[in-house]
């Protein structure tokens, strides 16, 4: 018996969020360079004084303290962030009642990089459902997207989460 219902399996490609970032600033690629390089020092192409040419590190999180926007489904307000169900309960339908949930992984591909003056724009959406039958029964894997874009419509990073439920 699969744990994935038709409801969930017609939700899959729905966009479950939508961020835009302020404008990067300089000061944000310094900082941010600061941060994850310490203790040793950011080495200097952060700290060049030459903005055109300063780059952020690929992990770099423009939403990390504020956005200019926010868009999320009206159900996800107030759901319990380690409910299992969560995904499902976002999109307005039943989950599959699983108990357990752990983190599977984050794959990450990049493409253009954040330079001074980028703002991202950030679309989520449900990737799609995988089952695997494991030691402790049935498996499924939920597959979550993100996929940055700067203003100009250039592909900045996407990143895949996985949850696995049991």
């Amino acid at each position: 018996m699969s744990n994935i219902s038709p409801e969930m399996e017609a939700k899959v490609g729905t966009q479950t969020s939508r961020q835009v970032s302020y404008p990067v600033s300089a000061s944000d690629i310094r900082r941010w360079a600061l941060a994850v390089y310490y203790p040793d020092p950011a080495p200097e192409r952060y700290l060049t004084t030459d903005e055109s040419a300063l780059v952020a590190p690929e992990e770099f999180n423009p939403f990390a303290w504020a956005v200019v926007e926010e868009e999320t489904l009206p159900a996800a307000q107030g759901l319990d962030a380690n409910d299992p169900d969560r995904t499902e309960k976002s999109l307005g339908i039943a989950g599959p009642g699983l108990k357990f949930m752990l983190n599977g992984g984050m794959v990450i591909e990049y493409g253009a990089p954040i330079k001074v003056g980028d703002v991202i724009t950030s679309v989520s959406r449900l990737a799609g459902y995988k089952e695997r039958e494991g030691r402790l029964g049935l498996m499924l894997f939920t597959d979550s997207e993100s996929t940055w874009t700067n203003q100009r419509g250039e592909f900045v990073r996407r990143s895949v989460n996985t949850l696995i439920r049991y």
